[in-house]
């Protein structure tokens, strides 16, 4: 179980998320309810106050250098090496992962097809789009095959028909026997393309599970409405309404 203190702010309490291979979990939660923690001390980004993460029997804190060559991940508030070309941003990605060097060019050129990032690739990442630094920083995590995907908020600034592109793709990726777990705001997104999803409020998971178990009948927006009880905020905004009395 993942704690994760500030002082005496509770970011994240005991968190215990069990990610299965071959699976796709959604991790969902207001703003603020402590998703980015957890994906962040799952991906190795940020050390727990207590608690382990391990993949496939190695743990993340203890032994951290196997641990990355096993997860990919794609952070909040992408920090990329924006003055590196799309090409040598994929280059450095994959020989820091321990990729020789000919399998980086192929796996650079099939991963640049795949995102639609090939005639992009010599430019410089700082003048690439939000959605397409998004896409190339995707296809950094990917580059050396981890065995875990760690996302958070993949699917941000990045336009419709590329999102269904990069759904497609990491469809393709949990299909071939690899995990993802991502979070987003997009409750919709989760249901369509997730078998499993937790629920992250004030950095508890309130519910886990199959997302048909855990939204029980209901979409998984209503059920996430009723388990945080966040249809209550909009009472008291009547005078927001229009009328004509107001007029």
């Amino acid at each position: 179980m993942l704690t994760k203190t500030y002082g005496s702010v509770i970011a994240a309490n005991e968190v215990s998320i069990e990610v299965h291979a071959g699976s796709f979990t959604g991790v969902v939660g207001p703003n603020g309810a402590g998703k980015t923690t957890t994906l962040s001390m799952i991906s190795g980004l940020l050390r727990p106050t207590s608690g382990r993460v391990s993949v496939s029997g190695v743990d993340v804190w203890t032994d951290g250098p196997a641990a990355k060559r096993l997860i990919g991940s794609l952070p909040d508030r992408l920090r990329l090496f924006d003055r590196l070309t799309g090409a040598q941003l994929l280059y450095y990605s994959g020989v820091l992962h321990g990729v020789d060097e000919a399998a980086v060019a192929q796996r650079s050129s099939e991963l640049a097809v795949a995102f639609g990032l090939e005639s992009a690739l010599g430019r410089l990442v700082s003048d690439y789009s939000a959605g397409m630094q998004k896409k190339i920083a995707l296809a950094c995590a990917m580059i050396h095959a981890p065995e875990v995907l760690v996302l958070d908020e993949p699917f941000e600034t990045i336009d419709p028909v590329s999102a269904a592109n990069v759904t497609e793709i990491l469809e393709k990726y949990v299909a071939g026997g690899g995990s993802v777990v991502m979070s987003s705001h997009s409750l919709d997104l989760i249901q369509r393309v997730c078998d499993h999803v937790s629920i992250i409020v004030d950095g508890s998971v309130i519910a886990q599970g199959t997302v048909d178990a855990v939204r029980d009948g209901l979409s998984l927006e209503e059920r996430f409405t009723q388990l945080t009880g966040l249809s209550d905020t909009q009472k008291g905004l009547e005078w927001l309404h229009g009328s004509s009395e107001s007029a």
